[in-house]
């Protein structure tokens, strides 16, 4: 049964690493709140939404996902949608205003509902997770299966966790706000670069 553990740990771990909208909205939390108890919504918000992710995936419900031309064309208009949306916001934050006021204009349902969207609103990352994960899980059975399963769950709630922490010590030694300002204008051009390959891919799927 060691095969299915380093198995979807590597794919997890491969899957979860490159930069995307959602690392930079966790990493951006830890960096911009006060306290780290008011990261957490965020980050087990996020956690159960990978966890959602990969256990459908597992399931197979992936294939049917994939298969229809139109639950794609959904899931990539919303969520071009709703980056365009996230990069306006985060190009146009101030990070030295946020320190003292963010937690007044982010009530914990609104973190959530950002970590939701950010999450389930992101059709690369849902391709990903439902084409790659639910497709490499095919080949174990019963308790290989579950195995699998669980170790890719675990890599992405550690993960977050961990994420987390670092933006939340890069927080603290950017004194005065500068690398936080920049973070931000990075994050929005992530953002809006994910948005435009996400039209290009629609058109790809028209094709």
């Amino acid at each position: 049964m060691f095969e299915p553990f380093i198995h979807g740990f590597i794919l997890a771990l491969g899957l979860i690493l490159p930069l995307g909208v959602q690392n930079v909205f966790i990493f951006n939390q830890g960096a911009l709140q006060a306290r780290y108890m008011n990261v957490l919504p965020a980050v087990i918000t996020a956690s159960l939404c990978d966890t959602l992710l990969i256990s459908v995936s597992v399931l197979g419900v992936s294939l049917l996902i994939l298969s229809s031309f139109w639950i794609k064309v959904t899931l990539i208009g919303g969520g071009v949608s709703f980056l365009v949306y996230m990069g306006w916001t985060t190009w146009n934050s101030k990070p030295n205003q946020e320190k003292s006021s963010y937690v007044n204009r982010f009530s914990l349902k609104k973190q959530i509902l950002f970590a939701a969207s950010v999450s389930l609103l992101n059709p690369h990352a849902i391709m990903d997770t439902l084409g790659v994960i639910g497709t490499s899980s095919i080949r174990y059975q019963g308790e290989a299966k579950i195995i699998f399963a669980v170790t890719t769950i675990l890599v992405s709630w550690i993960w977050f966790f961990t994420l987390s922490l670092i933006g939340r010590m890069a927080g603290k030694i950017d004194k005065s706000g500068n690398f936080l300002l920049v973070l931000n204008k990075i994050s929005a051009i992530v953002m809006w670069a994910a948005a435009v390959y996400l039209v290009f891919s629609l058109n790809g799927t028209q094709e």
